[in-house]
């Protein structure tokens, strides 16, 4: 336990900010947890349910400036944007682009890797005693592509993995048909992903880790929080829902919504959502053994408590829009597609917000000049994935303690000034 025992507010209750508060009661401290509409009612929710230790290389790799212009004017690829929303992402997608090129992509993997490469040990450690750890499911994982020429075009992603430990296994022909029966017989190789993981129920999956919270002794309100109060440099609490809520120290985890309070902190931080949607369908004929993403649509198909999700897409058109329904179309036939005899029941909708730095690297640290307040953001596909190991660096860190990594690559200030 630390020595000083403080009250730690956290804005968000989504898995990052349940995560810290979770770490920061284990350290001793009191904990309330602040959501406008309470826990796991974002993308910590709808994500693929994926713990995808593997995922480390961001999606601006060499030759995304190329591709882009060519993808968003194909109704068959993942990518869309509301064109009405460009001149506002403009600046944002300048900067994000500047980083698609092998030096920036290595150095990016490097640093995501240290955030969720031991994503299930992670999960493991911080559910452990809390009623939640049913929902974790270790297991492999796959990447289905049509054929070996189609894998190939990856191998500069794969070399990046295998430089980081991460194992997996080629499949081709019956091999790949003997661990993976339910797909199409036009996806002829897969990529067998080992150490990897499922949360088999996401929203459920952190509304338990939320209840823990409260069954520790911290404290849930659900409102909007409009301000951080400050005094003489330091963060004393929040103003949310017309009230003012004191406390030691307060955690920004809010998602893609964090940039308004980082902004009142100081810190304009070049923060964007990538949109992503899901279909869900429930009492599927057929499940995939693993989790499977297709490599052809960029989404994954991942096996779920009495459904079957299918995530992925990403639209840039802002936190105000409602969802576009091309994405959904898309979606519908890729899954068609990939497994053309799935029947099912019902059939569900969803659309979210990742939220995206220009550089891929989620903020995690203390705000510049301003003691106290902590951000925890920004890991556009990857935060579910993120989630544990970034809220036990922000709970060290309010304790007084230094993780034994490099956090400079994740500094609020890399973006001061």
């Amino acid at each position: 336990m630390s020595d000083t025992k403080k009250h730690v507010i956290v804005v968000g209750a989504g898995i990052v900010g349940v995560s810290t508060a979770i770490w920061l009661q284990r350290d001793g401290h009191q904990v309330t947890l602040v959501d406008r509409e309470g826990p796991a009612a974002g993308t910590s929710y709808g994500n693929a349910g994926l713990l995808a230790s593997g995922s480390i290389v961001p999606v601006t790799g060499p030759g995304l400036i190329g591709k882009a212009p060519k993808m968003l004017f194909d109704p068959d690829q993942p990518l869309f944007l509301r064109w009405s929303y460009l001149p506002k992402l403009l600046p944002w997608l300048f900067k994000y682009l500047g980083h698609a090129n092998a030096a920036d992509t290595k150095r990016i993997a490097s640093a995501l890797y240290d955030i969720i490469g031991d994503s299930v040990a992670d999960h493991q450690a911080l559910a452990a005693g809390t009623g939640a750890e049913q929902w974790i499911k270790p297991q492999e994982y796959m990447v289905a592509y049509n054929d070996r020429a189609h894998y190939e075009g990856d191998a500069f992603a794969w070399s990046i993995r295998q430089a980081h430990g991460v194992q997996f296994e080629e499949l081709e022909g019956a091999a790949l048909g003997e661990q993976e029966a339910t797909l199409s017989d036009d996806i002829k190789f897969g990529v067998r992903v080992l150490n990897h993981g499922r949360i088999s129920d996401p929203g459920a999956y952190v509304k338990a880790l939320a209840a823990h919270v409260v069954a520790e002794g911290g404290t849930l309100v659900q409102a909007e929080v409009s301000d951080i109060v400050r005094e003489n440099g330091v963060a004393t609490g929040v103003r949310a829902g017309g009230e003012t809520i004191s406390g030691d120290a307060v955690v920004v985890a809010m998602g893609a919504w964090s940039g308004k309070l980082s902004k009142l902190l100081g810190l304009d931080i070049p923060l964007e959502s990538e949109r992503g949607y899901h279909l869900e369908f429930w009492e599927p004929s057929k499940m995939p053994k693993t989790p499977i993403m297709v490599a052809s649509g960029k989404f994954v198909l991942t096996p779920m408590e009495g459904r079957l999700r299918a995530a992925g897409v990403v639209e840039f058109g802002g936190l105000e829009a409602g969802p576009s329904r091309a994405p959904f179309e898309l979606l519908r036939r890729a899954v068609r597609k990939a497994m053309p005899d799935l029947t099912f029941k019902e059939e569900t909708e969803w659309m979210g917000h990742r939220p995206a730095t220009t550089d891929s690297i989620p903020v995690i640290g203390e705000v510049p000049g301003t003691r106290g307040a902590y951000l925890g953001y920004g890991h556009q596909h990857v935060g579910l994935t993120g989630g544990p190991k970034t809220g036990r660096i922000l709970a060290q860190l309010i304790g007084g303690k230094k993780p034994n990594m490099d956090l400079t690559r994740y500094s609020p200030s890399r973006f001061a000034g």
